[in-house]
């Protein structure tokens, strides 16, 4: 079983994620996973808390030559802006004096958090609830994406649309997508619709709010199987859509067609199957995202991804002091105008996370060569059916 933990809070000393179930014998190298983390820290729109940190991970277990060994991976990311806030996140005992949070943001998982769990101050909330945990996630997606890599399976992500501004995808040849996406400051294909996301952002910002968007994750090369229907929880979209829907501010998901196919006669909804002797079985369309029966049927999968536009703001909506009851503006928290480009990145590891773990459920292998020979072994038994 391939599972991962993360720990840490946003400004605290560093953030650490755990990840198990890796096969032996699948090379690592730190300067892969970095490379993950600064494409996670790019992107037009985002705040200040970019230009201090530098994410780079320090791996302290399950790694020897830069090959795993099949014990779990410890790896961390020190805060740079931890310097700052020495007296505010000590793990000792401190007056509270001028450190107390008051204001709650909506949106946010602050008041709740704080009902929840009786606490007094809700920087005990935001600080766990932050989207800076999701570097860890990035981390270990990257350590997957590695093993997808050696099934032939690949990943990438793209921006489709910030605020009202959507991409023509359509005038965009499908092998360009990668390169022109990478090329762009809000991971956005289409040169003319990231002109004016940036404008917008660039708007938001003169005006004190924020910007949500879409983003879609493409798996190319996935094979037949992976994921069940036998059981909800084995699902393989219902997983996907678990993992995703927990990034931060992503507030749906959905695969192929989605919600479009709402509006779609069933003639039109499905993807219809062909054969020839080269491809073997195969559909013409992909409304279904590449997975059927909660089990992934060979084509791409497709996900898109909505991420709401984040609550912290320089101008501050309504809120209550939590103390007097009395209405006030709700904190203003250093944040982000614009998170999008970077949830693609977020979301390309939370995908990749998910689908080493079926991956892992399906072929099993304690280490690399045995799940390669499982999924060879099994590739033949599918030629039979050719």
């Amino acid at each position: 079983m391939i599972r991962f933990t993360t720990a840490g809070e946003s400004h605290g000393e560093g953030i650490i994620v755990i990840l198990e179930g890796i096969p032996a014998g699948l090379t690592v190298n730190s300067e892969d996973i970095d490379l993950e983390l600064v494409r996670r820290q790019k992107g037009y729109g985002r705040g200040q808390r970019m230009d201090i940190e530098a994410d780079c991970v320090k791996i302290f277990s399950g790694l020897r030559y830069a090959k795993t060994i099949g014990s779990p991976i410890t790896m961390y990311i020190s805060n740079r802006d931890f310097k700052n806030w020495l007296y505010v996140m000590s793990t000792g005992s401190v007056d509270l004096d001028g450190t107390t949070l008051l204001k709650p943001r909506p949106g946010h998982a602050d008041l709740a958090g704080l009902m929840k769990y009786g606490v007094s101050d809700f920087r005990d909330i935001l600080e766990r609830a932050s989207a800076r945990e999701t570097a860890t996630r990035v981390a270990a997606g990257a350590v997957c994406k590695m093993l997808l890599k050696e099934i032939g399976m690949s990943i990438m992500s793209y921006t489709i649309q910030i605020g009202n501004v959507l991409a023509n995808m359509s005038s965009i040849k499908e092998n360009d997508v990668r390169c022109k996406t990478e090329a762009s400051c809000v991971r956005c294909p289409d040169a003319s619709a990231s002109r004016e996301m940036v404008k917008l952002i660039k708007k938001a910002e003169r005006e004190g709010d924020t910007l949500g968007g879409k983003v879609a994750i493409v798996v190319s090369n996935v094979p037949v199987g992976l994921g069940s229907h036998t059981q909800w929880d084995l699902k393989l979209d219902g997983r996907l859509a678990q993992s995703l829907i927990s990034i931060q501010a992503v507030k749906a998901v959905e695969f192929g067609a989605g919600t479009k196919l709402a509006s779609l006669f069933g003639s039109f909804s499905h993807d219809e199957i062909f054969y020839n002797k080269v491809k073997g079985f195969y559909r013409s369309t992909n409304m279904a995202g590449g997975i059927e029966g909660g089990i992934s049927n060979g084509e791409p999968i497709v996900i898109t991804c909505t991420m709401k536009a984040i609550p912290s703001l320089s101008k501050p909506l309504h809120s209550v002091n939590l103390v007097t009851k009395q209405s006030a503006r709700a904190e203003a928290i250093r944040s982000d105008v614009c998170a999008v480009p970077a949830a693609g990145v977020v979301s390309e590891a939370a995908v990749a996370i998910e689908l080493a773990k079926v991956l892992k459920e399906k072929f099993g292998g304690d280490s690399l060569e045995d799940m390669k020979n499982n999924i060879s072994t099994y590739k033949e038994r599918l030629k039979t059916l050719q």
